[in-house]
C-alpha cells in the first residue's frame, strides 16, 4: 500500500513531467475509461460517446 510520502513524490514528480495543465486531462480520460470498463464488464452498451464541452479558452492568452 502507498503511503503519504509516496503519493505526494508521485505526484509531484508527475506535475514536473507533464506540466499542471496536463493532469486535469489525463484523470478525466482515465475516469472516462473506467466508466466505459465498467460498463463493459457489465455487458451495457458499449460504443456510446459521452458529449463534453471543450474548455473555453482564457482571451487573455
Amino acid at each position: 500500500m502507498l503511503g503519504t510520502g509516496e503519493i505526494v513524490l508521485i505526484l509531484g514528480a508527475a506535475t514536473l513531467l507533464f506540466g499542471g495543465k496536463k493532469i486535469p486531462e489525463f484523470a478525466r480520460n482515465l475516469g472516462k475509461g473506467l466508466f466505459e470498463f465498467k460498463r463493459a464488464v457489465k455487458g451495457e452498451e458499449v460504443g456510446v460517446e459521452i458529449v463534453v464541452e471543450p474548455e473555453k479558452k482564457d482571451p487573455s492568452d
